[in-house]
């Protein structure tokens, strides 16, 4: 398995890792024993970076990883996150950084988790009513306490990551990136490299769009979380579709996947860079994980890219209300 490391000083990872977002939330289909299978099956394959956060089915997320790697502990790098609330029925009540709320919901990650330390643990949102300092500070009292390994952010802004760094060293920044969500471009990418910070890149198949799967907005189910977002809606469904065919000739050209040229291309863009595409099936995470045999060129990567250019994808990544929240 190949390997990356999280920032400059950082942990060593799988230069893929696994979502598990999906096996309990957002998206329709799930089955818990092909979920617990596709984590064993990752580990098998060598990727031991997993991903969840305990919003993701209102912890019940975080029980199906605790429950998957109960006995392979040590093959796992582990990655939760905290700071989205939600109800028990699973209404969103905002976002929360508080020092004291950071304490609380890193004891409730470790037990539903099963595990004694998370080896990265992130912000999934940045509070606006907290000082980053403040939050910050109570994650590292968690580093010290051993409860945690590494510190992260999700969607934070590049002046917010420098003032993270200033309390404490952050590990990585995760934040949505692939070739029709290329904002990490602009100043994000650019800041991580300067302060040391891996980039974990989020929805790196564009929530499953970049996979070709999705021939019409009806192939989403009534029930995905998808349906309700701008870029699977109405005519951003259609001008989204008619992007796919710019890059599927290159595709084929490669004789690999949609898929596997999107990841490729993402990997291509920096070795501080660890995709982690979400699947909740063994035949999807062995394509996804092909993509590490796809060697592209400089003309290649620059050739899709023009394909599908910055900006191109129609509509907004979330609502309105969940597009305030990012970039703070």
């Amino acid at each position: 398995m190949q390997k990356r490391r999280l920032g400059r000083n950082g942990p060593e990872v799988s230069a893929i890792g696994l979502g598990c977002m999906g096996m309990s939330d957002f998206y329709a289909g799930g089955d818990e024993a092909e979920s617990i299978a596709t984590i064993h099956h990752a580990l098998d394959c060598g990727v031991t970076f997993l991903d969840t956060a305990d919003m993701y089915g209102v912890g019940e997320n975080e029980k199906l990883v605790g429950r998957a790697i109960v006995k392979r502990r040590d093959e796992v790098f582990l990655a939760t996150k905290f700071g989205n609330v939600r109800a028990p029925d699973g209404a969103f009540l905002g976002v929360d950084g508080s020092p004291n709320y950071v304490r609380a919901a890193c004891d409730a990650s470790l037990k539903r988790l099963g595990v004694e330390t998370i080896d990265l643990y992130y912000q999934h949102r940045v509070d606006p009513k907290t000082p980053i300092e403040e939050t910050v500070g109570a994650m590292a009292e968690l580093v010290r306490a051993g409860k945690v390994r590494h510190l992260g952010l999700s969607e934070a802004a590049p002046a917010t990551l420098r003032k993270a760094c200033a309390v404490h060293p952050i590990a990585a920044l995760q934040t949505e990136y692939s070739l029709w969500s290329r904002e990490p471009e602009q100043e994000i990418l650019a800041t991580c490299r300067e302060l040391g910070v891996g980039f974990v890149a989020y929805s790196p198949l564009g929530r499953g769009f970049l996979t070709g799967r999705f021939k019409s907005s009806a192939d989403v189910p009534q029930e995905d979380y998808r349906r309700q977002t701008p870029r699977f809606q109405g005519e951003n469904f259609d001008k989204n579709l008619a992007l796919l065919d710019r890059v599927e000739a290159f595709a084929r050209e490669k004789h690999c996947t949609l898929a596997q040229l999107a990841l490729a291309w993402l990997l291509a863009q920096g070795e501080e860079i660890v995709p982690i595409p979400g699947t909740k099936r063994r035949k999807y995470f062995d394509e996804n994980l092909g993509a590490l045999k796809i060697i592209l060129s400089a003309d290649e990567i620059a050739r899709i890219a023009e394909a599908l250019p910055a900006g191109a994808a129609a509509g907004t990544r979330y609502v309105e209300q969940h597009m305030k929240a990012l970039n703070l």
